[in-house]
């Protein structure tokens, strides 16, 4: 039988670890997530999980170290934050073009300079081209669970997955968190066999060079997986749902069925956007909650589905709020939406804000300002608007 604690987020992701039992972890400690590893190490040390813990000098290095396991057959993991995911870019490539399915938890932390160890998400998503498969997390439940999911999604569809939430307000929050059953989780996630994999009795070549006559057709390839990872991912969500009883979509609503204007979220700003729509709702107004839990591969049919009014739906704005910037462009989810409702001529107009960076709370004023200037005009006027700026 599982049961309940109360669990901060980072030690939601190694309760989750733990009942997958992954075989190498390697790490360098870095805050905000230094619990994960920490309590992971613990473990390790004492028996409880059965893996090979790598300490290693750098987050470049634990990567390296995780290519090698994963190509071996290892079922592998690593956790890491800003400055470190970026150390890891390069290595990044090599794990998804070689399809390893390693998970890594990132918590999203503002990348410097000026120094910062809090929230907001341009870290994960700055590498949204790596080829890596991104999940986010409202909840300390729904990182326990999203990371017993990702290990299943990425040994299935030989790809890499990151599970990601907030830096503070999940990940040294501490909230009630069922902890699922491990023969349950062993009948969910059976033992990772790996094929093909690095074995002496039969030698293979890995990443080997690649001339211009193959290259293109492995893109080609990679890409066909990515686009089948959506279906994967439905069916282990639904299989997840059918045992565990939760369910984790790409994206998912709130009140929106009668909806007029759609509010847009990810990560743990969700939840304050549910105490606003709730408010908002018993206030008369025709207002609910999208939110956004897979970014890659992008749900283009189901945002289109949700907010593009192709079955004659009634919505007229959709309010999309980022906690980062891609600079020169604006917010990262809104240029998301914008691209995968191009072409749907029932698509209302989309009002990106920008709020929330280096650990600004988001608070229910943050998001009642936002909807209430998306409500007084007709559309944007600019590409993007920022939220609780002091200038």
């Amino acid at each position: 039988m599982g049961h309940r604690e109360v669990l901060m987020g980072n030690h939601a992701t190694s309760w989750a670890v733990k009942l997958a039992r992954a075989q190498v972890i390697s790490a360098y400690p870095i805050t905000p997530q230094t619990q994960v590893v920490e309590e992971l190490s613990e473990m390790c040390a004492s028996g409880e999980l059965k893996a090979k813990f790598i300490k290693v000098e750098s987050e470049h290095s634990a990567m390296a170290c995780l290519i090698g396991a994963s190509q071996a057959g290892a079922r592998t993991f690593t956790a890491t934050s800003s400055q470190g995911l970026a150390l890891m870019h390069e290595l990044l490539f090599y794990a998804a073009y070689g399809r390893l399915p390693i998970v890594m938890t990132d918590v999203n932390r503002a990348m410097a300079p000026g120094w910062n160890i809090w929230s907001d998400q341009t870290d994960s998503l700055a590498q949204r081209d790596t080829g890596w498969i991104q999940l986010y997390c409202e909840s300390n439940q729904e990182i326990l669970d999203t990371t017993v999911i990702a290990f299943k999604f990425a040994e299935k569809v030989k790809l890499p997955v990151m599970v990601v939430y907030d830096a503070f307000f999940l990940s040294h929050t501490y909230e009630p968190v069922d902890i699922l059953d491990a023969d349950d989780v062993d009948f969910f996630l059976p033992p990772y066999k790996a094929e093909p994999k690095i074995d002496a009795a039969f030698p293979r070549a890995f990443n080997t060079l690649t001339p211009p006559s193959s290259y293109m057709e492995f893109r080609y390839i990679m890409e066909e997986a990515h686009h089948n990872a959506k279906k994967v991912y439905a069916e282990i969500a639904d299989e997840f749902y059918q045992k565990f009883g939760r369910r984790y979509d790409p994206v998912s609503t709130y009140k929106a069925e009668d909806a007029e204007t759609l509010l847009v979220t990810s990560g743990s700003a969700t939840g304050t956007a549910r105490v606003v729509i709730d408010r908002l709702r018993l206030a008369g107004e025709k207002v609910g909650l999208v939110k956004m839990k897979m970014f890659r591969p992008s749900p283009v049919e189901a945002i289109r589905e949700v907010m593009g009014n192709i079955d004659g739906g009634k919505v007229k704005k959709i309010a999309v709020y980022d906690r980062n910037i891609s600079h020169g462009l604006g917010g990262i989810w809104a240029s998301e939406i914008k691209n995968a409702l191009y072409g749907v001529k029932t698509a209302p107009p989309v009002f990106s804000f920008i709020t929330g960076l280096g650990g600004r709370d988001i608070v229910p004023e943050t998001i009642i300002e936002g909807y209430k200037f998306t409500k007084e005009h007709a559309i944007p006027e600019k590409d993007f608007y920022w939220l609780g700026v002091k200038v």
